[in-house]
C-alpha cells in the first residue's frame, strides 16, 4: 500500500517498491519520465532509457501511437492497456483528448469491448467474484488492491448495453465506468474497485467459445441468485463499511428490486435508474427553456419501458413535484410503450415498476395500443427512446409527430450506436429542421439544409462522476433521488442551447470536470440539508476540490518498511 502525505505544494509518495516491482506498478510507473535522483533511489538504473521524458513528451508519444490503430477496437485495447500500464499517463492523455476518446473507452466501443473481452484479455483489473465461490466472498474482497477504496461498480453482466447478456465479458462497463470517475471528476484511480458478479451466462455464443474466461454454466437465478447478492452486500459493508456502491447493467429483473432492496442498507445507486433518469431530464429541461415552455404542458412518449425509461418516468415526476405539481398530475404527461404496446392497468402481470406509470385501462380507446397509434391521438411533444431497437423511430412516426408539434423534442437514448432509435441526420430531415435532438451515443455533425448540426449526446458522464463525488466528499451515507434531481438541475445550465439557437442540449465533454465540480456542490449540498452528510455546509466546497486529482507525476521516497502493499 502506498501512503501519500499531503502539502500545499505537492503531493509526495511513499512506497517500499523497487526496480521492476516499481516498473510494474500501473500508479507509481513514471515510465522514461521517472527522474534521475528517483532513479538512483529505486534501483532503476539500466532498466530505462538514459532520456528522461517529461510527461509531454510521453504523451505527443503515446497520441501518436494511438492515431495509428486502425480500428476503435485496436484503439480500446491500446488504452486498457496503456491504463494498465501508466495510469497518471493515462487520464492525462483522456483528459487531453477527451471528446475523442470518450467514445473509445466508453460508448460506443466499449461494447464490442466486452463482446470481444475474452479474445482481448491482457491482463485482469478489479475482482471476479464467481458463483463457485460464494462461501469465499470476504477473502475474495481481502484481496482487493487497494485498502482505501471509496467507489465501487458491479455487474453481473446480464444487460450490458443494448448487447445483452455478455457475460464476465461485462466486466469493461465497470472498470469503463470507474474510469469515467476519475477522467470527469477526479475521484483517484487508487480508491475505485471494479466487481464482477459471475453468476454465469445464458449466451449461447459465449458458453461455446473455447476462449471464454468465465464460468460455464447457465445463469443463476431465484433465490439462490438473491442469496448470493445478500452475501455480496454484506461481506461489501464489512470490508468496506463507508463505500459508495454502483449497480451496472443487471437485468431489468432484477435492477429495480436489488435497489430497492439495497438503496437503505447499502450506499448505493443505480446509474441506468438514476443516472439515465437524470441526465435526461437535464436534456428535458434544457429544451424546455429553448422553447419557453413548462414541463406540465408537455406530453411525453417513451418507448422501452426497462430499467431506463422507469428512471426516466421518476424523475420527470420529481422534476414537476420541484416545480409545485402532484405526483398524480406529473404521470399523466406520461406515455409508457413496452413490446406489448401502451402500459396500461388493465395488463395482466403488470411489473411493479410499470405499475406506478400505467394508464387507466379506459384511454386504450382514444390512445390506441401500438406506438404509431399513440403518436397519432396523443400528439407527444416529447419522444424518448430506450428500446434499443434500431430504427424504432421511424419516418412516419416522425412525420406524424412533427405534424402537431412546432419543435418536437426527440431523444433516441439507446446505445451503443447500432441500437438508436434513429440517427440525427434523418430527425432532422423528416422534421425539416425543427427537431430538439440528444442521442445516447455520440454520433459526427450532420448538415440540413446548409446548416452544420450537432446533437448533443445525452451521456449519463455528466452526472454520475459528479454525484459520487459529492457524495463521497459530504461523507453522505445514503444517496438520494433528490440528489440526482438537484444535478439534473446543474447540467441543464450549461446546455450550449441557452445561448445559441443551432447549438447542442447539451455541452462539450471538455467541459464535464467544472459540471462534475457543481453537481458534487449540490449533491453534498443535499445531503446536508436531509441530515445525512458527516460535514458541514461550509466545508463542502473545500472537500469537493480536495478530492478532485488531477493527473500528474509526484516525487515518490523510498520507505524501508515491509508493511506496504502496493
Amino acid at each position: 500500500m502506498s501512503t501519500v502525505v499531503e502539502s500545499p505544494s505537492e503531493t509526495l509518495r511513499e512506497t517500499s517498491l523497487t526496480g521492476q516491482e516499481l516498473l510494474d506498478n500501473p500508479l507509481l510507473n513514471k515510465g522514461s519520465a521517472f527522474p534521475e535522483d528517483e532513479r538512483r533511489e529505486f534501483g532503476l538504473v539500466g532498466l530505462l532509457p538514459l532520456h528522461c521524458s517529461t510527461i509531454e513528451e510521453q504523451l505527443a508519444r503515446t497520441y501518436e501511437n494511438f492515431g495509428r490503430k486502425d480500428s476503435d477496437l485496436e484503439r480500446y485495447v491500446f488504452l486498457t492497456a496503456l491504463q494498465d500500464r501508466n495510469e497518471t499517463l493515462f487520464y492525462r492523455l483522456l483528459q487531453e483528448h477527451i471528446s475523442e476518446m470518450m467514445p473509445i473507452i466508453y460508448t460506443p466501443t466499449v461494447g464490442e469491448g466486452c463482446r470481444q473481452y475474452s479474445h482481448v484479455f491482457r491482463r485482469p483489473r478489479g475482482l471476479y467474484i464467481p458463483y463457485p465461490h460464494r462461501n469465499q466472498i470476504p477473502a475474495i474482497l481481502d484481496n482487493a488492491p487497494s485498502e482505501e477504496v471509496e467507489v465501487i461498480v458491479v455487474t453481473d453482466g446480464e444487460r450490458i448495453l443494448g448487447l445483452g447478456d455478455l457475460g464476465v465479458g461485462g466486466m469493461g462497463i465497470p472498470i469503463g465506468k470507474l474510469s469515467l470517475y476519475t477522467v470527469c471528476a477526479g475521484i483517484h484511480p487508487a480508491a475505485t474497485l471494479p466487481i464482477m458478479l459471475d453468476v454465469g451466462t445464458d449466451n449461447p455464443e459465449l458458453l461455446a467459445d473455447p476462449l471464454y474466461l468465465g464460468w460455464r454454466h447457465a445463469r443463476v437465478r431465484g433465490q439462490e441468485y438473491d442469496d448470493f447478492i445478500e452475501a455480496f452486500v454484506e461481506a461489501v459493508k464489512q470490508k468496506f463499511p463507508r463505500v459508495l456502491l454502483q449497480w451496472e447493467d443487471f437485468s431489468k429483473h432484477n435492477a429495480a428490486r436489488i435497489l430497492e432492496r439495497y438503496r437503505d442498507r447499502l450506499c448505493s445507486f443505480n446509474d441506468d435508474i438514476q443516472g439515465t433518469g437524470a441526465v435526461t431530464v437535464a436534456g428535458v429541461l434544457a429544451a424546455l427553456k429553448v422553447l419557453h415552455s413548462e414541463l406540465n404542458d408537455q406530453r411525453i412518449v417513451i418507448l422501452g419501458a426497462g430499467s431506463s425509461a422507469i428512471g426516466i418516468c421518476e424523475q420527470i415526476v420529481a422534476a414537476m413535484a420541484h416545480a409545485g405539481y402532484t405526483e398524480h398530475e406529473a404521470k399523466q404527461q406520461l406515455w409508457l410503450v413496452d413490446s406489448k404496446g401502451l402500459v396500461h392497468d388493465g395488463r395482466s402481470n403488470l411489473e411493479r415498476e410499470k405499475k406506478k406509470f400505467a394508464h387507466p385501462a379506459a384511454s386504450i380507446e382514444s390512445v390506441g395500443l401500438n406506438f404509431l397509434d399513440i403518436v397519432k391521438n396523443v400528439h407527444p411533444t416529447i419522444l424518448i427512446g430506450t428500446s434499443g431497437q434500431y430504427g424504432a423511430f421511424g419516418e412516419e412516426v416522425i412525420r406524424e409527430m412533427a405534424k402537431h408539434v412546432e419543435r418536437p423534442v426527440i431523444f433516441p437514448l439507446s446505445n451503443p450506436t447500432s441500437k438508436s432509435e434513429a440517427t440525427p441526420g434523418d430527425l432532422m430531415k423528416w422534421t425539416n429542421g425543427r427537431a430538439l435532438i440528444a442521442t445516447g451515443s455520440p454520433f459526427p455533425a450532420t448538415t440540413h439544409h446548409g446548416r452544420l448540426f450537432k446533437a448533443g449526446q445525452c451521456n449519463n458522464a455528466f452526472i454520475f462522476p459528479g454525484v459520487g463525488l459529492g457524495v463521497m466528499a459530504s461523507g453522505a451515507r445514503r444517496v438520494t433521488d433528490a440528489m440526482f434531481s438537484a444535478a439534473a438541475r446543474v447540467l441543464s445550465e450549461f446546455s450550449p442551447a441557452l445561448n445559441d439557437p443551432d447549438g447542442p442540449l447539451f455541452p462539450p465533454l471538455e467541459a464535464v470536470r467544472e459540471i462534475s465540480y457543481r453537481v458534487a456542490v449540490e449533491v453534498g449540498t443535499e445531503a446536508v440539508r436531509a441530515g445525512l452528510a458527516s460535514i458541514s455546509l461550509d466545508s463542502l466546497k473545500r472537500a469537493v476540490t480536495n478530492k478532485m486529482w488531477i493527473p500528474h507525476y509526484v516525487p515518490l521516497k523510498r520507505s524501508s518498511s515491509t508493511d506496504y502493499k502496493d
